[in-house]
C-alpha cells in the first residue's frame, strides 16, 4: 500500500516555504518615510495645468525615500506633467531619484496602457521626498508608484483628453 504522508508532508513544506517567502517579499516593500507639512502658495506660484494639485497649509503630505520594487512589468500610475521650466511639474527636468540613481536617465522605459505600449525617454521624476516648497510648484510629494508621462506618451497610447482615463491611469513599465 502506498503512503500519503510523505507527500502530505512535502507538500505542507512546500506551502509554508511560499507563504515564508511570500512574507519576505511583501516586507520588502516600500513604507513611508516621512511627512511634509504644506505651505500655501503666494499667488500665482502653483501651477495646476493637466490637474495638477496645489498643497494646502497646514496639511501633511506623505514621502517615500523608496520606490516599489522594479520587475518586467512594474504596475504604477501614469499621470501628466509638462517638464517645462512653469511648468505644472515645479522646476526644470532633472535626471534624478526612483529612475535608480540616474541609471535610467537618458534611457528609455516601455509603459503598457490601454491596450497599448509606447517607449519614452526618461528625463525626470515626480519627487516623493519632498515638495509644497517653490522648487516643487507648491505641489505636494508623489505617492511612490507614479509614473509622469508628456501628453505625447498619453496621446501614443491612444487615449484622448476627453477620456475619463486621461490624467491618471493604471499601467506597468519596464526597461526598454
Amino acid at each position: 500500500m502506498k503512503q500519503v504522508y510523505p507527500t502530505l508532508t512535502y507538500l505542507l513544506v512546500l506551502f509554508v516555504l511560499l507563504v515564508t517567502a511570500s512574507a519576505l517579499v511583501e516586507a520588502q516593500k516600500c513604507k513611508p518615510s516621512g511627512k511634509v507639512k504644506g505651505k500655501k502658495p503666494l499667488k500665482n506660484q502653483c501651477n495646476q495645468d493637466n490637474g495638477a494639485e496645489c498643497c494646502e497649509q497646514g496639511k501633511f503630505y506623505t514621502t517615500y525615500k523608496c520606490s516599489p520594487p522594479v520587475s518586467t512589468h512594474t504596475k504604477e500610475i501614469l499621470t501628466i506633467n509638462s517638464f517645462e521650466e512653469g511648468g505644472d511639474g515645479g522646476g526644470p527636468s532633472e535626471c534624478d531619484g526612483w529612475f535608480g540613481n540616474k541609471k535610467r536617465c537618458r534611457h528609455h522605459i516601455t509603459i503598457n496602457g490601454n491596450g497599448r505600449s509606447v517607449k519614452a525617454l526618461v528625463v525626470d521624476h515626480c519627487d516623493s521626498t519632498m515638495g509644497c516648497d517653490g522648487e516643487h510648484g507648491y505641489q505636494p510629494s508623489c505617492p511612490n508608484n507614479i509614473v509622469d508621462a508628456s501628453k505625447a506618451v498619453w496621446k501614443a497610447l491612444g487615449v484622448n483628453e476627453k477620456d475619463k482615463e486621461w490624467g491618471w491611469m493604471d499601467v506597468t513599465w519596464s526597461d526598454a
